[in-house]
């Protein structure tokens, strides 16, 4: 929670952030071991196809407002978020190669 400096006498407001998990919808705490996950575009030399990498980092505030971000309550909605990428970037490669 941040509080928003007075201006000209003006009673200061307390603005209150909430992110919940966008695997099970539950909402985050101040102690949690959350994790953030997007994936961004990747070619590993000019001749290959580009696909998604997918990257993983620890929770990062100014990084969790990003609207490309999922924010994970735990290593298990991780998995979860792993586990649905894969499938979908495994189809993907599937229906390229046909």
């Amino acid at each position: 929670m941040r509080k928003v400096q007075p201006k000209d006498g003006v009673p200061p407001l307390t603005l209150t952030e909430t992110f919940n998990c966008d695997i099970c919808g539950k909402q985050k705490g101040n102690v949690d071991h959350w994790w953030l996950a997007w994936s961004e575009p990747y070619s590993p030399h000019p001749e290959a196809a580009e696909r998604q990498m997918f990257k993983i980092y620890p929770w990062e505030n100014m990084a969790a407002h990003d609207a490309t971000v999922k924010h994970l309550c735990g290593q298990a909605c991780l998995q979860k978020l792993v586990d649905r990428w894969l499938n979908v970037e495994m189809g993907a490669a599937h229906h390229a190669g046909k």
